[in-house]
């Protein structure tokens, strides 16, 4: 794209004077062109009306294929909860917290394969890595159909946790090729919607699955693994056909289009000469050990807590709520309160989008959480403690997009980025280990101690979040005062590269 005809002649001037001009956004697609100055400032233009043309065809070729993906990748983790109020543990002979035990052991392996599992993601490729991952999950799904006791149960969730380790980090790190920092929130929310949807996706499905009297020589819970098991399995191999690994290889973009699509994105990330940077151990570190990214890290931790524990035990809940009902109304009533969450997933990051802002959305978010278990604490009464379950999942499931796009936010390189997620979703999985654990059978009714939990961890968040909204206005006043010629003489292209969000034109972006 050509510079801006309107360019007055003193913007013109004045950038002369300053030492730099705007480029053409093929020479800021190029390999060893840089798309910003020293100073952070963007050297090429893209025309508004282009760049909302292309973003349309971004968002409706990529967008539909991981969403359904995701989906059936919580779904595939998250429908042992339906499966229990089915008959999983009586038929399984477990008792005490053999239950729990079966749900930690997932959460064992999927924290530490998050990581290692963003790092192949970047070096295979997302459009090989992704598929082939949902592939081999949607095996173990189908597995767990033939699982007899706990020792066998155990063994197929630990290997699930390392397939679908690379999934929620993947995503994240793979649209982070394609979007803007102000766009990624909302994009990434169209598909970390589809965690509130599987809630009640998956209760409508499992709903469904337990009317028929049989699969093959399967019954009861044992159809809701092997049925959706076998979905998952036919999207992955879709995938493989649907999925374009980054906007250099889409076929399906013109060739303008492709340096457009280099270009707007590398003109957010100081001091970088290419998207896909090399990977080395400077920037695997700077995305782990950010300011930003262990701060974020931990208020997903800890927003993991209530997350995950709804997957695992609403079901559980809302029969304590209705003991008296049908299996299969207890599985329908799960249904709304997912939904209810799965509108403010999207609300919230398409807000942070029109704004470029994701700290203040967590701020707002956390009261709704907090409301909602000082009610279940508060009251014995079945309809205040249904409602307190809608304002949870209002409050709760934004976090998913918002914070992973916030420590995307928050490096330059495509290295850090692919570290800061997987960091993120590490952290955040450690929040799930220890949601398996919040709500335990001597407990019940009423989940005291894991109400009691959540309630905290919700309060944590919200302090948190205020806590990190004033470092980055106080460090960025700091960086302002620094001396970027200074800080940078006499450093090469790659020593600029490695300073990622050290670089003195950085700015935090809250």
């Amino acid at each position: 794209m050509e510079a801006s005809p309107d360019s007055s002649v003193r913007g013109v001037a004045e950038k002369e004077t300053l030492g730099y001009r705007e480029e053409t956004a093929h020479e800021a697609a190029e390999r060893g062109h840089t798309a910003t100055d020293r100073y952070g400032r963007a050297l090429v233009h893209i025309d508004p009306a282009a760049e909302r043309k292309l973003r349309l065809k971004i968002d409706l070729m990529i967008v539909p294929t991981v969403s359904l993906l995701y989906l059936f990748c919580f779904i595939d983790r998250a429908n042992i909860g339906n499966a229990k109020i089915a008959g999983f543990d009586k038929d399984l002979g477990l008792k005490g917290y053999d239950y729990n035990v079966v749900l930690s052991v997932f959460y064992v392996s999927y924290i530490l394969f998050e990581i290692p599992s963003n790092i192949i993601c970047k070096k295979v490729g997302p459009g090989w890595f992704i598929p082939t991952i949902t592939l081999l999950f949607g095996i173990c799904s189908i597995g767990t159909a033939f699982v007899h006791n706990r020792a066998q149960a155990c063994g197929v969730r630990f290997v699930l946790g390392i397939f679908e380790a690379g999934m929620l980090p993947g995503i994240a790190y793979y649209m982070s090729r394609w979007y803007r920092r102000s766009e990624l929130a909302f994009r990434l929310s169209l598909y970390i919607v589809m965690a509130p949807l599987a809630g009640a996706f998956g209760g409508l499905l499992a709903s469904g699955i337990l009317k028929l009297s049989h699969f093959g020589g399967l019954h009861t819970w044992r159809m809701i693994f092997a049925i959706e098991g076998i979905i998952t399995c036919g999207l992955a191999l879709i995938s493989y056909a649907t999925l374009t690994d980054r906007p250099a290889t889409a076929k399906w973009l013109t060739a303008e289009e492709r340096d457009m699509a280099i270009a707007r994105v590398k003109a957010e990330r100081v001091g970088t000469t290419e998207v896909l940077d090399k990977m080395d151990g400077p920037k695997l570190m700077k995305g782990i050990f950010c300011p930003v990214t262990i701060g974020t890290s931990l208020i997903f931790l800890l927003d993991n807590i209530t997350v995950q524990g709804l997957a695992f035990f609403l079901p559980t809940i809302v029969r304590t709520i209705y003991p008296k009902n049908t299996v299969i109304f207890q599985q329908l009533r799960t249904v709304p309160p997912y939904i209810v969450g799965g509108f403010f997933t999207v609300l919230f990051p398409f807000l942070s989008w029109r704004f470029d802002r994701r700290q203040i959305f967590f701020i707002i978010s956390a009261p709704f959480m907090m409301i909602g278990y000082i009610m279940f604490l508060a009251s014995t009464d079945p309809q205040t403690r249904y409602g307190a379950t809608f304002l949870i999942t209002t409050g709760a499931f934004s976090f998913g997009a918002l914070c992973n796009a916030q420590v995307s936010a928050n490096v330059v390189t495509d290295t850090a980025r692919a570290s800061a997620i997987g960091t993120n979703v590490m952290f955040g999985n450690i929040g799930g280990l220890i949601s398996t654990w919040a709500f335990l059978p001597f407990d019940g009714p009423n989940y005291h101690i894991g109400n009691g939990l959540n309630l905290a961890t919700s309060s944590l968040i919200l302090l948190l979040s205020i806590a990190m909204l004033f470092y980055m206005k106080w460090s960025n006043k700091a960086r302002e005062r620094k001396d970027v010629d200074a800080e940078l003489a006499g450093k090469d292209d790659k020593s600029l590269s490695d300073l990622d969000w050290k670089h003195p034109s950085f700015r935090w972006r809250p």
